[in-house]
């Protein structure tokens, strides 16, 4: 039983931290004319189209866990801010890709996430491979949970 609560301890302890860093990052992010300003849903939305493009609205939103209403929301948002374009197929479907604009907007962030975390983590590069590794890995599982 003390194993299991030490578990318990060492997993909310994860969850804590993930979402502090999540939100120390999200703050050193640059902001400017090189940026695009996104909502915190336009966020979530506009990774869901990266990761997969030629999704349908119904498909992000059962992915991200999202009301529809609120992907609507988002992709009329995105869509008015040059990030993402709509295809209207034969079969009355409607999918979703990122734009130009959004690699390159994508491309800055990256950058700037990266420089701002070489400074505290470059000289632990296989750390962060395996860190990488894990969060990718409980990511995967926590959306089979949930599917």
């Amino acid at each position: 039983m003390a194993a299991d609560a030490e578990a318990q301890t060492d997993l909310a302890e994860l969850a804590n931290l993930v979402l502090n860093v999540a939100r120390l990052i999200r703050a050193r992010t640059p902001a400017g004319p090189e940026v695009v300003p996104l909502t915190e849903t336009e966020r979530q939305v506009m990774r869901l189209v990266d990761l997969h493009p030629g999704c349908t609205p119904s498909e992000l939103a059962q992915r991200g866990r999202l009301q529809r209403t609120n992907v609507s929301t988002a992709l009329s948002g995105l869509e008015g801010k040059g990030m993402i374009a709509r295809t209207a197929n034969g079969d009355r479907t409607v999918t979703v890709t990122p734009t130009r604009l959004a690699a390159d907007n994508l491309d800055v962030l990256r950058a700037a996430w990266s420089s701002e975390l070489a400074d505290a983590l470059q000289h632990d590069l296989p750390a962060v491979r395996r860190c990488n590794t894990l969060l990718t890995r409980l990511e995967s599982r926590l959306n089979q949970v949930e599917d």
